[in-house]
């Protein structure tokens, strides 16, 4: 860890999952870029709405009335997580669904020739729904990545980015390597030509603190079952374009933002365990709030807390993937993609994929799998980048960490993939 940094290890105690063994070990959740662990405030605020809330929205009765209260509550929380406003917060299944949604509305704007950039970086969900367009004759542009360290070619977006540029899909930081782009100035760039920018910040929510307001992103999309709560989708827009955009919805639905974008009834347990994971985040960053005294003092509450607690999970990661770079170095036989030096950690969320000369990536996934450590192969979706790189058949292992992983957890890691390649 940075000397300067938290020890956030204690957390684990919030996680019963992290409890359980396989084979008299303890498991290690190194899948996290698929999806993290839960704490028990999440699992308690979903039971306590089961046992007490559950009914659809609107009612005039009291179990109605608390539902109604609890998205409310749920929007303000998601806000002060995105520094936005709480009418500006959507629901829905997944980021999936929610940009197929928004592709189509936007689509509806969109005239023959008008152009989309995206990616190849990017997960297939910020891709797919915008190359759906192309049935109105909406050209889509790629942007390219530099293969040698998996990062965007800014030379490249910049190129592409021209007056018939009506929006750029760009993903805040890459599921598969864990590059984190420069949004900011991609977003510059789409104010020159009048461009609209739709992020991905399915992979950068867990590591660091998010707003919206500063990054003047037009729509931003997250999940909040990879920031430690339950499978839920969760969309930020600007209130003007929501109100502007038409949505594809039932006739009875509200005409207005939030609700014409939420299609049909919610998954209202989730909702109200996202408030249980925002509840223990903001506790987090209240914890941490003497570590850092000067540090987000623009704001108060639970939007202070929220920002402090992802700037201290940021710092304590940033620690951990040092430590498990350092160890993976050591394996000769493993090829690390992304950016890989110590220098380079603030340019990326703490998400390894590798390959090895010896072993296909599913073996060594399930030999480590078979030991309680659990981590991914394959594409994660993220096959426009697996092309690029020529692992389309196989793909790589994935190695991604939380804050509730330790180093302990990654030498147990280490020693394991030792192991396993001087078999």
């Amino acid at each position: 860890m940075h000397t300067s940094s938290p020890n956030l290890s204690h957390y684990r105690a919030a996680f019963p999952a992290l409890n359980q063994t396989i084979q008299g070990q303890p498991v290690i959740f190194f899948d996290n870029p698929g999806g993290t662990q839960v704490p028990t405030t999440v699992i308690d605020a979903m039971t306590a709405y089961l046992t007490r809330a559950n009914a659809n929205t609107g009612g005039a009765f009291a179990t109605s009335r608390r539902t109604d209260a609890m998205f409310n509550e749920a929007r303000a929380g998601m806000a002060d997580f995105l520094n936005a406003s709480p009418d500006e917060i959507i629901f829905g299944n997944n980021m999936t669904t929610l940009t197929f949604s928004m592709s189509r509305a936007i689509g509806r704007a969109l005239k023959p020739g008008d152009e989309i950039l995206v990616t190849t970086l990017d997960h297939d969900a910020n891709i797919a729904p915008w190359l759906a367009l192309r049935e109105s004759d909406v050209v889509i542009q790629t942007a390219d990545i530099h293969p040698e360290d998996c990062t965007l070619n800014m030379e490249d977006v910049r190129t592409k980015i021209t007056p018939r540029t009506k929006l750029i899909a760009v993903g805040y930081a890459s599921n598969a390597v864990g590059t984190i782009n420069n949004v900011p100035q991609i977003i510059q760039w789409a104010r020159e030509v009048g461009a609209l920018v739709f992020v991905d910040a399915v992979q950068y929510a867990p590591h660091a603190p998010i707003d919206v307001r500063a990054l003047d992103c037009d729509f931003l999309v997250c999940s909040s079952y990879k920031f430690f709560g339950p499978h839920l989708g969760i969309l930020y827009g600007k209130l003007p374009l929501l109100e502007q955009l038409m949505a594809y919805k039932v006739r009875p639905a509200p005409n207005t933002p939030n609700e014409k974008f939420e299609t049909g009834t919610l998954n209202h347990e989730g909702i109200a365990g996202l408030l249980g994971a925002l509840e223990y985040l903001a506790t987090l960053g209240q914890d941490q709030s003497d570590h850092y005294p000067d540090t987000y003092t623009e704001w108060s509450g639970r939007r202070r807390a929220l920002k402090l607690a992802m700037h201290a999970i940021q710092d304590y990661e940033q620690g951990l993937f040092a430590h498990l770079l350092t160890g993976v170095k050591t394996i000769s036989d493993l090829h690390l993609y992304g950016l890989t030096r110590l220098e380079d950690l603030p340019r990326r969320v703490p998400t390894l994929a590798c390959t090895s000369r010896s072993h296909k990536p599913r073996d060594m996934a399930r030999a480590l799998g078979d030991q309680g450590i659990f981590v991914w192969d394959g594409n994660y979706y993220a096959m426009a980048l697996m092309d690029r790189l020529g692992l389309h058949k196989h793909g790589a292992l994935r190695i991604g960490l939380a804050h509730y992983n330790t180093t302990e957890e990654i030498d147990r890691l280490v020693l394991a993939l030792q192991e396993l390649h001087e078999q």
